[in-house]
C-alpha cells in the first residue's frame, strides 16, 4: 500500500511541475528574465529578502532561545504563561497591521520590516524551546543530578539535547513563515521579492508577479528542507531513532 502511495506521489509531483513549467512559459517568465537587467535586478531583490530574513531570524531565534530557557528554570516558570502571552500578542495581529504598526514609530525602510518580521517570528522558537525542555522525563535529569552534573551542565549536554527535535521544529516554522511575511516589506519601502509581487499585481504583469512569487515559494521549500538536513546533523542518532520510535 505504501508503495502504492509512493508512486501516486511521485505521479502527481511530476504532473504539477509539468504543468508550473507550461504556465512559466505561457507567462512569459522565462522570456522576462532572459533580460539580463531584469535577472540582475530580481537577484539584487533577493539579495535583499535574504538579508531581511536573516537579521531578524538571528534576532528572534536569540531572544526565543533565551526566553524558552529562562522561563523553564524552577525560579521563572510560574511566569511562564503570562511571559508566553505577551510573546504571542505579535503573532494574534494580521502581518499588514505589524508592518503598518513598526512604520508608525519606526519610519519606513529596512528598520521597521526587520522589526516587523521579528515580531512575527519570535512566537514559535519560545514556545517550542519551552514546550521541548518541560517535556525532557524528570527521570533523565534526575539521574543526572545523581551524577554530580551542575544545572548548567545538565541544561546544555541534557535538556537541550534531548528537546533540540521540538525547538528545531519550532525555528523550521518560524523561518517559514518569515520568508513568506517578508515579501510585504515592499509596502513600506524595504524592498525584497515583494516589490515584483506587487508590482506584477498592480500592472497585471503576471511575468513580473512570478518573478517574485516562485523564488519567495523555493526559498521557502529550500529553507525548509535545509531545516530537516540540520536535524541530522545536530541531533544524536540515538536521540533521533528513540523518538522515531
Amino acid at each position: 500500500m505504501n508503495e502504492v502511495f509512493g508512486k501516486a506521489y511521485h505521479f502527481f509531483l511530476i504532473v504539477i511541475l509539468i504543468g508550473a513549467g507550461v504556465l512559466i512559459e505561457r507567462s512569459g517568465l522565462v522570456k522576462y528574465l532572459s533580460d539580463p537587467y531584469e535577472a540582475y535586478y530580481t537577484i539584487s531583490l533577493l539579495k535583499q529578502h535574504l538579508w531581511m530574513v536573516a537579521v531578524s531570524m538571528a534576532m528572534a531565534t536569540v531572544l526565543g532561545l533565551s526566553v524558552g530557557i529562562i522561563f523553564t528554570r524552577p525560579k521563572f516558570e510560574k511566569y511562564a504563561g503570562i511571559i508566553m502571552y505577551i510573546v504571542g500578542l505579535g503573532q494574534t495581529i494580521p502581518s499588514l497591521a505589524v508592518i503598518a504598526l513598526a512604520m508608525s514609530f519606526l519610519g519606513i525602510g529596512f528598520k521597521p520590516a526587520i522589526f516587523a518580521l521579528f515580531v512575527y517570528s519570535i512566537l514559535p522558537i519560545a514556545r517550542n524551546t519551552l514546550a521541548g525542555i518541560t517535556a525532557v522525563p524528570p527521570w533523565i535529569i534526575d539521574a543526572a543530578r545523581g551524577m554530580g552534573m551542575s544545572n548548567a551542565r545538565i541544561l546544555f549536554q541534557v535538556e537541550i539535547p534531548n528537546a533540540m527535535k521540538v525547538i528545531l521544529t519550532g525555528f523550521r516554522v518560524s523561518l517559514v513563515i518569515n520568508i513568506g511575511t517578508a515579501a510585504l516589506a515592499f509596502l513600506i519601502g524595504a524592498g525584497g521579492l515583494g516589490e515584483h509581487i506587487f508590482i506584477g499585481i498592480d500592472l497585471m504583469r503576471p511575468d513580473k508577479l512570478l518573478a517574485g512569487a516562485i523564488p519567495t515559494t523555493l526559498l521557502a521549500l529550500l529553507a525548509d528542507y535545509l531545516c530537516e538536513l540540520l536535524g541530522f546533523l545536530i541531533i544524536s542518532k540515538g536521540l533521533r531513532l528513540e523518538q522515531e520510535v
